[in-house]
């Protein structure tokens, strides 16, 4: 046993001594050598690719003999971080520590790169250079080093919105060892993914490159086609910026405009913030001549690309070359301006009837501008997509854009939402001008509010008065609005200053306290939607109609009532049917003498009929051991107790209730069962049914 201890002792030896004679002299490929005489290889070309990307692990042990004896070094990893040893832990040490972990790119897998590629290297007298060297990756395309796994995933998705979809190396030897003080500098090849981007629709003609080779890709919307750059998706990278997700919100804005067309003609509307100028096509593309629509954009590239978008639709571009003759297919060609200029300068300038502001972020830089020069009983829609500060994630930037104070509660989409009105209130009020709120929508990536403009200091008072301070409770989130003159814990209902310790109450705002839709506006915006189809917003706006009357009765929405006279702050607005009916009123004049006395007294009575603000979550004040009912029955029980009550787009749980809180869940628990009844009168109904 002795003797063949000491046999296998000195056969280890001399495999030990061959090793570090090949060390010395010449070496056979792979192994531990290739990282030791790296400094003696001149510089590789571009198309080849650092022995760290493989397509599959037998190519990674293709790197080392491991069907041969002896001890073996590991091709990516330096001799004083793993030292050579047999061929089956060597393959365990590939598989668990390089192949486990890397980062796949199309087809490609970037394995962990253990070698002295971002620190200096060991002299050839064996001193090591000052610092650790690090585990990293090597990009496959621009052969970068980054040391996280999540920093290279974000790195390879700039790449994909860049368009640099496939690797900058031909797929040369998979030995191949890049000289690292160079693979750094190597330039970025750009590709065209015109056929990986591309739908199956878009022609050849279409397809036009733009000069760092990237191919368009073409959308169709609402009957309207845009060219989209591979990066649409990335505002950041890309000034063509294009969100999929935002298509209810260009249908409200389209059906708002075409109501406001209904009631003058031709209106001159203003996108100011065109990008792909989707949404600028769609109203001078379906509205025809009703619309003067002018786009702008601050980009070059948007600018030429929205003339060629203007091409795809056969719409003309006024004051352009581009542009196609009246014969184009028998229809009425419309008449588009694109401009490239600044959205304040364009708002500065010239007046407008209606105005749409969709920046990236938060839209109160332009609001000042916006309110300058819009007509009387204009329209201004504002799209507010920095949820981070509307929702209360950025308390700080929400004091810094807003000027408003908000905590997190049950009802924060809606508190955004009055949040936006009142800094748009604000900055009427700046120019002499009110406001009547026509439609104020907050969903999960955006929140828009749609305002008609009342000029006169008159009507600029009423609208400040409406903004208030908001008292809510951080015990029960039980809030009311806070009148002047009044203390903050006497204020609210709820009995959690008194029963608890400390201060309870909280004061947020200062918001909106006025109602948040026009229930005749809303209407016609769901005839204009009837009228072009669009089937996907109609649903959303009939809930509105029902919670701007706080009811749940949705055949009401189209009652003999769907098209009357639209009153809105004494101004009458004839509409389609009143035309004939009353043909004396002049559309959009506001009413003198004894009449429009009679409209604001009108108006002071139906005040107690507006929709109560905010609501109640039911999952929120739900009693534990308890089953609550379904919603709907729920609604139908608070009816029953004699409140008003509708559901609210703002919530699928949520009720929208002039009913307290404490009124809110004395209904809840009566109607609640608890939940052991239910498994009793279970297993007594299924005993039952075995005994007979």
């Amino acid at each position: 046993m002795a003797e063949q201890k000491e046999a296998d002792a000195a056969r280890l030896h001399q495999e030990d001594v061959d090793i570090k004679r090949g060390d010395d002299g010449e070496a056979p490929s792979g192994g531990g050598q290739a990282a030791a005489d790296n400094d003696a290889r001149p510089s590789t070309t571009t198309t080849e690719r650092h022995l760290s990307i493989q397509t599959q692990l037998e190519g990674l042990e293709m790197l080392v003999d491991l069907n041969g004896a002896g001890r073996k070094s590991c091709p990516l990893c330096p001799e004083e971080k793993f030292k050579a040893c047999y061929s089956h832990k060597l393959r365990r040490h590939l598989q668990n520590l390089h192949w486990k972990v890397y980062v796949e790119f199309e087809g490609q897998r970037m394995c962990i790169c253990h070698l002295p590629c971002r620190n200096l290297k060991p002299s050839l007298s064996g001193d090591q250079a000052s610092g650790r060297h690090v585990a990293h990756y090597h990009c496959v395309v621009c052969s970068v080093t980054i040391a996280r796994k999540t920093d290279m995933i974000s790195h390879l998705k700039r790449h994909v919105n860049k368009g640099e979809t496939e690797a900058s190396y031909s797929g040369g030897l998979d030995i191949a060892l890049e000289e690292p003080g160079k693979q750094q500098h190597q330039p970025t090849k750009p590709v065209d993914i015109s056929s990986r981007n591309s739908e199956p629709h878009a022609s050849s003609h279409h397809a036009a490159t733009t000069p760092s080779s990237q191919a368009y890709e073409i959308m169709k919307e609402l009957g309207t086609n845009v060219q989209l750059l591979p990066n649409h998706t990335t505002p950041q990278k890309s000034d063509t910026y294009f969100n999929r997700k935002m298509k209810t919100n260009r249908q409200l804005v389209f059906c708002s405009l075409a109501v406001l067309a209904e009631e003058r003609n031709p209106l001159e509307c203003l996108d100011a913030f065109g990008a792909t100028g989707i949404m600028g096509l769609q109203w001078a593309k379906h509205l025809r001549n009703a619309v003067k629509v002018t786009i702008t954009d601050i980009s070059d590239t948007c600018v030429k690309m929205i003339k060629e978008n203007c091409e795809l639709n056969h719409i003309r571009v006024d004051g352009g070359s581009r542009g196609v003759s009246s014969e184009v297919e028998g229809l009425p060609i419309a008449t588009v301006e694109v401009a490239k200029m600044d959205a304040n300068v364009m708002m500065h300038l010239r007046p407008f009837d209606y105005i749409h502001l969709d920046p990236f972020g938060t839209a109160v830089n332009y609001l000042d501008a916006a309110f300058r020069n819009v007509r009387n009983l204009g329209i201004i829609s504002v799209t507010s997509t920095d949820t981070g500060s509307l929702y209360a994630k950025s308390p700080n930037v929400t004091l810094r854009h807003y000027g408003c104070h908000i905590v997190r509660t049950e009802y924060y989409k809606e508190l955004a939402a009055r949040m936006v009105v009142a800094t748009v209130a604000r900055a009427a009020a700046r120019c002499n001008k009110g406001i009547e709120v026509l439609l104020a929508v907050a969903l999960e990536h955006f929140v828009l509010v749609v305002v008609r403009v009342l000029r006169g200091p008159m009507q600029a008072d009423e609208s400040a008065k409406k903004l208030r301070k908001l008292v809510h409770c951080q015990w029960c989130e039980e809030r009311v609005f806070l009148k002047l003159g009044t203390m903050v814990d006497d204020t609210l209902p709820c009995n959690c200053h008194g029963s608890l310790p400390g201060k309870t109450a909280v004061q947020l705002g200062p918001l909106w306290a006025g109602p948040l839709f026009n229930t005749g506006f809303l209407r016609r915006m769901l005839s204009a939607a009837v009228h072009h189809s669009m089937d996907d917003v109609q649903p959303l706006v009939k809930t509105l109609i029902c919670e701007s009357e706080c009811t749940t009765f949705k055949s009401l929405v189209h009652g003999p009532s769907a098209l009357m006279n639209q009153v809105e702050c004494g101004v009458v607005i004839k509409t389609l049917q009143s035309g004939e009916e009353s043909s004396s009123d002049q559309p959009g004049k506001r009413k003198t003498g004894e009449d429009s006395g009679n409209v604001v007294k009108k108006l002071k009575s139906d005040a107690s009929l507006e929709h109560p603000p905010f609501y109640y979550s039911i999952h929120r004040h739900s009693i534990r051991g308890m089953n609550m009912p379904k919603l709907n029955k729920f609604l139908q029980y608070l009816t029953e107790a004699g409140f008003r009550v509708s559901r609210t787009h703002f919530d699928p749980t949520g009720v929208r209730t002039d009913a307290t809180l404490e009124q809110f869940k004395s209904v809840l628990t009566k109607y609640s069962v608890p939940t052991y009844i239910n498994a009793t009168t279970t297993q007594t109904s299924v005993s039952t049914e075995k005994t007979l």
